[in-house]
């Protein structure tokens, strides 16, 4: 049997190994592969696997051998799973691999806005602490996470540990309900994003839920809350959550994702010369990706490919 990785790279980052696989068949991983070379690459493979090489249906059509396409990641929207289904493909991915992964940066990124570290240790570095007449130096007003509430958009196994860090920073955590959702007992999404102080997105990207962060959700945010998406970028309307810093509406924005990644050289989010630029961190897509995380990703993909083999569903999104 021929296995297949079309973009192995991002995740074994040349230090960790594929031998979870090796003992299914033939493997062949491939660092990274351009869409014009998905199908010389992938013909004659019985197994695909891709991290973020879209398969479409065109693609899949062109595969008649494939059986197995298995995701390395938790997102399915890489995949045209109509067009699998319809050819009894089974379809894989990885769910909860880098929940604490994520959830730790999330907190990171909150911490890193709001205390602002390296502006102290940079102060202190330049004497400023030792220029000035008082025993301590504030450079900006410093606020507690107690008692601050945080909506989480997705309450699954990644929004779930962020639930678990929230509240051991003493915040009040609320589950919003997600559009398409069907999870009981969620608060209604309008409600949540009143009452939010941080509102942090762990909602698949699905059509329900493209843009989800428009106009209309920024425009019924807590006024000066913060967003913060480690999710997927298409979740929001980039141009609407530039404009909601630019009128002040909305306190900050902590985005680990952008829609297009990665970005073009002149991406308006980057402008360091905007006015909002301060109240914007950006970070490239890196939440999920410890060296811990990495290893159970590969661990999972072997499993449930081993599952597969065995006539067993594990992990199946077809």
């Amino acid at each position: 049997m021929r296995i297949v990785i079309l973009d192995g790279y991002p995740i074994d980052q040349g230090q960790l190994d594929w031998n979870a696989l090796k003992a299914s068949g033939e493997l062949v991983v491939h660092p990274r592969t351009r869409t014009e070379e998905i199908l010389a690459r992938a013909v004659g493979a019985e197994v695909v696997l891709t991290n973020k090489v879209v398969l479409t249906g065109e693609t899949i059509g062109e595969l008649p051998d494939l059986r197995y396409v298995g995701i390395l990641a938790t997102g399915i929207n890489v995949v045209d799973l109509t067009a699998c289904r319809a050819r009894k493909i089974a379809v894989t991915n990885v769910p909860g691999y880098a929940a604490a992964s994520v959830a730790q940066f999330v907190m990171a990124m909150l911490l890193h806005f709001l205390e602002d570290v390296p502006s102290y240790v940079t102060a202190v570095r330049a004497n400023a602490w030792a220029a000035q007449p008082d025993y301590a130096l504030f450079l900006r007003p410093r606020m507690e996470l107690a008692h601050k509430t945080m909506a989480i958009v997705g309450m699954g196994s990644i929004g779930g540990k962020v639930a678990d860090l929230g509240r051991a920073f003493g915040m009040n955590v609320i589950a919003a309900a997600v559009p398409g959702g069907t999870v009981q007992g969620r608060v209604p999404l309008a409600e949540a994003l009143a009452s939010a102080d941080v509102v942090s997105l762990h909602c698949p990207l699905t059509e329900r839920t493209r843009k989800l962060v428009n106009r209309d959700f920024l425009k019924a945010m807590k006024p000066g809350a913060v967003l913060v998406n480690t999710a997927r970028g298409a979740l929001v309307e980039e141009s609407a959550l530039i404009d909601a810093l630019a009128s002040g509406k909305l306190g900050g924005a902590l985005l680990d994702v952008v829609e297009e990644e990665p970005p073009r050289h002149d991406h308006p989010l980057f402008d360091a010369r905007a006015p909002w630029a301060g109240r914007l961190l950006v970070t490239p897509h890196v939440s999920w990706g410890t060296v811990e995380a990495r290893r159970r990703l590969i661990r999972i993909v072997g499993e449930n490919l081993t599952a597969f083999l065995r006539g067993e569903r594990q992990n199946r999104v077809d």
